[in-house]
């Protein structure tokens, strides 16, 4: 079979059988499989999610009669470079607790693949060059990673497999990320991504079980043809030096993830009885959730065997929460949005994104820097965000309570802003569920009910009277009688003195009085919603603009210069339409930017 292949292969491509398209085709990858076979098989397993042994299909693959397989990751300058004009320790698009995060999860990554006979090898630049050069330097015969639904990742990995097919490498890009094939879903739909929750669930099936990890792993060659492999950095050797930060007390890694997975899943009860709505935000030192995120976005943990994992607890109960609101459900949430990301247009902008409300949101610098910063003066929006900066995370309600804030809830300002803070510090940060949730919050796509909103005084107070979650994270509120702990501008200024902190000097008044902006906000979206439903659901950007400018006339507000400034906020006499005004500019689509600042490559350790 292999001399007849062979003399075929030959005939054909001696240009023979130029006329048999079809089986040129067929030739052409009978010939590629047998060459293939009688020379040693070298993979290369590129990680860049999927940080884990542990239901890794590609791993799995690329071990399959392989001779050498080498574990490569590429660290990506443009996400660790220190950016110095960043609002807090970090990179331009990363936070200096995601880069520890991901620091970690490597270090983990390398133990384990040691455990099994192999390393991984650390290599700096832009994947995009980096991996290509490696498939000739390296003799590759098959590349294996995991699939990736990011619109930059298509982009790139497209690129790159074009470039492997023209040099005779195979690739393999399984889905194992996902519960499923966004793919398969979207088809499944008839063609377009379901955009409701319960659409999607009727869809879906049931997931694949999770794979078993490799017994061994076949070692990387010794010879890597003068590549330099560098040693996994620590945050000092990234540049970060002197840093006075509260680490989050989450650490990455997928020995971390299973601990973390299997202490979750201990209390039958809890599991059974988890209901999402019914959480405490406030909860910090013991968070009232999994905290499994951040291990689910790197892909420390995987969520087939999350999946797998809960419904083996559920078979042991008579009774468990049922989704949306279940484990099971946030689980099936993730997936949702990761569909709806993967088959929507724009998905992580307004204009341009036919799902997503044309609202003429305020592009304001002032309000997004002291939301950002914990500057609002309503200290459980603060606490939350100043929580977000020191950890890289917090409890989803919180989320939901500081992004409604932002948005269609006191402030008005772009989601897209809000979003990019959140992409940035978050631990977890995911393109597709940080998007969906932007848009959901905002009540800009998927949830329309704008008027429902979190009350930045009452909402946390239920959970925690006594401000225990307002006191850790604003240390300058510690002695505020709890009856002042969440309105600390009606305390009295005797009271003010007593518990150390002047409102006003020591810890800012009210940026907006939220009685008021409130009923803004809500007239604002309710004209933006007709204005949709008059055009048909799709208003010309002039006619946002239009109704930017009748908002702006109709609600014009002068805020102090400071946080800290002395009085409240006061309303301006009315005025004129402002020419000029416009809505938020869209941003340049396609590609990221990059700006590859090199760092020094620490020494690579010595076997």
């Amino acid at each position: 079979m292999v001399v007849e292949t062979r003399l075929f292969a030959q005939s054909f491509f001696s240009g023979k059988l130029l006329s048999n398209q079809p089986l040129a085709k067929l030739v052409r990858r009978q010939y590629r499989s047998v060459h293939c076979a009688m020379q040693q098989k070298k993979s290369l397993m590129w990680f860049r999610k999927g940080l884990r042994l542990h239901d890794n299909p590609a791993l799995l693959r690329a071990c399959q009669g392989a001779s050498h397989v080498y574990p490569v990751f590429v660290l990506d300058p443009w996400f660790l470079a220190p950016d110095p004009t960043a609002p807090s320790p970090g990179s331009k698009v990363a936070g200096v607790n995601r880069i520890r995060f991901l620091l970690q999860s490597l270090e983990n990554l390398d133990a384990n693949l040691r455990q099994h006979g192999s390393r991984l090898l650390l290599l700096h630049g832009n994947p995009a060059t980096v991996i290509p050069a490696l498939l000739t330097k390296w003799q590759i015969n098959e590349l294996c990673y995991e699939f990736d639904t990011e619109p930059y990742a298509q982009s790139r990995d497209a690129e790159i497999k074009k470039l492997a097919s023209k040099s005779g490498v195979e690739v393999f890009s399984p889905v194992s990320h996902t519960l499923f094939n966004p793919v398969d879903t979207i088809q499944k739909n008839g063609g377009t991504a379901p955009l409701t929750y319960q659409a999607f669930c009727k869809v879906i099936g049931t997931p694949p079980a999770p794979v078993a990890a490799p017994s061994q792993i076949p070692s990387p060659s010794e010879d890597l043809n003068n590549v330099e492999i560098v040693a996994i950095p620590t945050l000092e050797d990234l540049g970060y030096i002197n840093l006075d930060e509260e680490f989050s007390p989450h650490p990455g890694g997928e020995t971390e993830a299973l601990r973390r997975l299997d202490d979750s899943l201990a209390d039958q009860k809890w599991v059974c009885d988890f209901e999402k709505p019914k959480g405490d935000p406030t909860a910090f030192m013991k968070p009232a959730t999994t905290v499994l995120s951040p291990y689910l976005k790197f892909g420390c943990l995987s969520c087939r065997l999350f999946y797998q994992r809960l419904q083996a607890v559920y078979s042991q109960s008579k009774k468990y929460s049922k989704p949306p609101v279940s484990l099971e459900g946030q689980l099936l949430w993730r997936e949702f949005f990761y569909t709806a990301g993967y088959g929507t247009q724009n998905f992580d902008r307004m204009q341009g994104n036919p799902i997503c409300k044309q609202i003429p949101w305020k592009d304001d610098d002032g309000l997004l820097s002291a939301w950002r910063d914990g500057r609002t003066g309503h200290p459980w929006i603060d606490a939350a965000m100043v929580q977000l900066r020191k950890w890289g995370w917090m409890h989803h309600l919180a989320r939901h309570a500081v992004a409604c804030y932002l948005t269609r809830g006191d402030l008005f300002v772009y989601w897209e802003r809000g979003r990019d803070v959140f992409d940035r510090l978050l631990i977890d940060s995911d393109w597709a569920i940080n998007n969906g949730n932007w848009l959901w919050l905002s009540a800009s796509a998927f949830f329309h009910q704008y008027h429902r909103i979190y009350s930045p005084v009452t909402f946390a107070k239920k959970y925690d009277p006594d401000g225990r979650y307002v006191k850790h994270f604003l240390p300058v509120l510690k002695d505020m009688p709890k009856q002042y702990i969440y309105e600390p501008w009606t305390a009295p200024l005797a009271v003010q003195k007593k518990a150390n902190c002047i409102i006003g000097v020591d810890y800012p008044r009210p940026i907006v009085d939220h009685a008021i902006a409130n009923k803004e906000c809500r007239e604002r979206m309710g004209q933006a919603y007709a204005l949709s439903k008059e055009a048909g659901g799709h208003p010309k950007q002039e006619q946002v603009d239009e109704l930017h400018d009748r908002l702006e006339a109709q609600f014009p507000v002068v805020r102090p210069e400071s946080g800290n400034a002395p009085a409240p906020p006061k309303r301006a006499p009315r005025k004129a339409v402002k020419k000029g005004a416009s809505s938020p500019k869209e941003e340049p689509s396609g590609k990221r930017q990059r700006k590859l600042t090199d760092y020094k490559p620490a020494q690579a350790k010595k076997k």
